[in-house]
Order: structure tokens, then sequence, then C-alpha cells
């Protein structure tokens, strides 16, 4: 918690953030302001839901400062900036860029909320760094939900690459060591987003749809087409790296596109991607300002499962997409102390002695485990407990007594 408490400049507030971020890390049944208050030991909610909804603290310079903890305990020349977005399922309309649009967390149009993130993933450990909401033009072109949501004024709408631009531009003006960025087809398929990483001299692998053109010597193709010309020997066997039940080996293939060349120089590619199994093809746009070989390319693709890992330690273990706020403000704290949380626990991660002959290396899941067994459990006190028993009641009972005055005004 040092390297954020500078950013809340009273010792409550201190406090509370750090109660707030161990709150994230305990094994709770749902995370919310009320089960994080019970969990730190407060006499109500009312704190924690004052230092997410009205506190004064700007969670940009929070996300900065995590940035810059990043940095220094993860940080790696050949690092991976991978950007992808994840959505939450919701009910209702009034949560802050909440409509039916389409989830690949679900896999199908949904009522949900979706966001831009960005993972920082280096040979040492990888953990999410930022986040920018997805405002749709129904949010962005509606000024009472704008109101109501508290969308600052100077926010409108953005494109899902456009966001993830930002993100990558704060990152580099940041001072993030990295040299590469890998995505899926959503930001593949924007050639405003690669020409902007060009811009940076960022080599990229992003994932685009098999109807892609590119140019080659014998003039623009699909993506499929030049896959379907390539002789058997195009192909080489490599593993995309490391996965739970052994190798993730795929059958890859590469081709130069000499005629892609623009006032960035370097060196373009079309990488493709063979299931073993099914034969099924997954194709990527490459560029480099260097010569890179194809196994290098490889590894990089292979970054973009980073991402996933992290979504799902975030949301299963710290509480990602477990919050109960609908206004702006409110939602990006929230998700700002969950990446630091996310953040903390793959840098002490990182720490960890290679493990015994025997056992795996230890996972960002596992260290949270241990960390609130061996540190945050044991300094929790039993009045704690009954006192949070004795508020439940009362809450509920003033809550029982106005439902029944309510009906003895409609009820015989």
């Amino acid at each position: 918690m040092d390297p954020i408490e500078a950013r809340f400049s009273r010792p409550e507030p201190r406090r509370r953030v750090r109660d707030f971020v161990a709150g994230l890390l305990a094994p709770l049944p749902t995370k919310n302001c009320w089960t994080i208050a019970e969990h730190a030991g407060d006499d109500n909610p009312g704190g924690m839901q004052d230092l997410i909804g009205r506190a004064s603290w700007d969670d940009a310079l929070v996300r900065a400062d995590v940035r810059d903890f990043v940095t220094r305990r993860l940080g790696h020349p050949d690092a991976v900036l991978v950007i992808d977005e994840t959505g939450d399922l919701k009910k209702g309309v009034h949560t802050v860029g909440v409509q039916r649009q389409y989830s690949g967390t679900a896999g199908k149009i949904e009522n949900c909320q979706l966001a831009v993130h960005l993972t920082y993933a280096s040979p040492l450990g990888h953990t999410l760094v930022d986040v920018a909401l997805y405002l749709p033009k129904s949010w962005s072109d509606d000024p009472q939900r704008r109101a109501e949501a508290g969308v600052p004024e100077h926010v409108g709408f953005a494109t899902k690459p456009q966001l993830a631009r930002r993100l990558i531009e704060s990152a580099v003006t940041g001072g993030l060591l990295c040299r590469w960025v890998t995505g899926d087809e959503a930001y593949g398929g924007d050639p405003a987003l690669a020409t902007a990483l060009r811009g940076h001299r960022f080599g990229y692998v992003l994932a685009v749809a098999c109807s892609h053109r590119a140019p080659t010597g014998l003039g623009i193709q699909r993506a499929d087409q030049i896959a379907a010309g390539l002789p058997a020997h195009a192909w080489q066997r490599i593993s995309a790296g490391e996965g739970a039940k052994g190798h993730r080996y795929y059958d890859w293939a590469f081709v130069t596109l000499p005629a892609a060349a623009d006032q960035h120089a370097g060196h373009h590619w079309l990488l493709i991607r063979r299931n073993r199994t099914n034969g099924e093809l997954a194709f990527y746009r490459c560029w480099s300002p260097h010569l890179v070989p194809l196994h290098h390319l490889v590894t990089v693709a292979g970054r973009r499962w980073s991402i996933e890992e992290s979504f799902q330690a975030a949301k299963t273990g710290l509480g990602l997409d477990q919050h109960q706020h609908r206004r702006w403000k409110a939602w990006h704290r929230w998700t700002t102390l969950v990446i630091a949380a996310h953040a903390f626990l793959a840098a002490a991660t990182a720490l960890c002695t290679p493990s015994p002959h025997g056992l795996i290396a230890i996972t960002v899941n596992e260290l949270r485990r241990l960390f609130h067994a061996l540190v945050i459990e044991p300094a929790r006190r039993t009045a704690d407990a009954i006192a949070w028993s004795i508020y439940r009641r009362r809450h509920q009972d003033a809550a029982k007594t106005s439902h029944y005055a309510r009906q003895a005004f409609t009820e015989p």
C-alpha cells in the first residue's frame, strides 16, 4: 500500500483503503462495501461507501502509482502489453455503460457493461495495470443518463480500439518498459491503432479476421487465401507457451508482406496459426522495427492468454465484477483498487523463491490464500463479528418496520 497511500491526504482514508484492499484479498463469499466493512471490523458500511463514492481522491493517479510499482517490480524491456475487454452481466439500465451488447465473457449479446483492460506481461509475471470503461453511444448521447451516472463532461464516445490507444499512450508516457503489444480481432482490425503502435516503435502481434486483406507480391489477398496457398513445409510446430496440462502446441506459418512498408519502415508479416486437432486457422498482423524469428512472434501471440488469467484471478478472487455501483466515479474507484490488489499479488509472487522438486511455482491465487490465512485473518477480532451481527439485525429491523408502515397506508 505504500506506493498509493500518498494519494489519500488524511489518515482515515489511508487506513480505510488499506482495509478495503485487505477485504478484496480475503475469501469473502461476495465482495461489496458491506462485506468488506464487516471484514475490516468497521461498525457499519458507511466508511467504505464513502471511500468509493464520495471521498476526495483521484483514481487515475492511483493507477499511475500502480503502474510505477509494476515497472519497479516486474519491469522488463521485452515485456508485452496485452489489450482486451471484459464484460460484466448486469440487470436494469441504470448502471453506467450498461446496454444490450456483445460480451465475449458470455459469448453472446447480453445486458452488460464492458471495459477495456491493459495487462503488463513480462518474464517476471503479469498483472492488470489500467482500465477504460466503454461508454456506448446510447449513453454518451443522453445528457440525462450521463448526469444521473456522474459521467464527466469531457468524456465522449470512443471505440474500444481508441480506448486501447489511450491506455497504451498513458503507459508509454508513464515510462512502462515494454516492446510488444498484442490483442484480439477487435484491435487488430483497426488500422489507426496499428499506425499508432508503429509510431511508438512497438512491435505488435494483433489478431485479424480471416477476411482481412493484406498486400502481397501477388496483389491484395484475403488472409485465408494466403493460408490456402502455403506449401506443407511452410508450417512449423511451435509451443505458444506453457499451460496447466502441457505446452500449447500449434502449427504456425508466417508470410512476409513486403508491399506493406510505410513511413515507419520496419517489417510486416501475416502470422497464421493452425489447430493440430481440427485444423481451425487464426490470423495475426505483425510488425517489428527489426527482423525477428517466427518463434518470437509466436511467443508474443501466446502472451495474450495472460490477460485471460488476470481476468479470472481478478473476478474469482478479488471481486472485479462484484461491485454494486452505478456511477462513473465509484466504478472506476472499485476497479482501480482491484487492479492494485492484483498488482500486489503478482509482484509478491515474483519474489517467491523457486519451488522445490514436486511443487509447481506458487500462483497468484495460492498466494492470496496464504496471505489471508497467515497475515490478515490472525489480526481480526472476535468482537467485530458480534458487532456486525447486531448492526445487521438493527438494519433489518428498521427495514421491516418501514415496510409494515408503508403497507398500513394501503391495506385494511
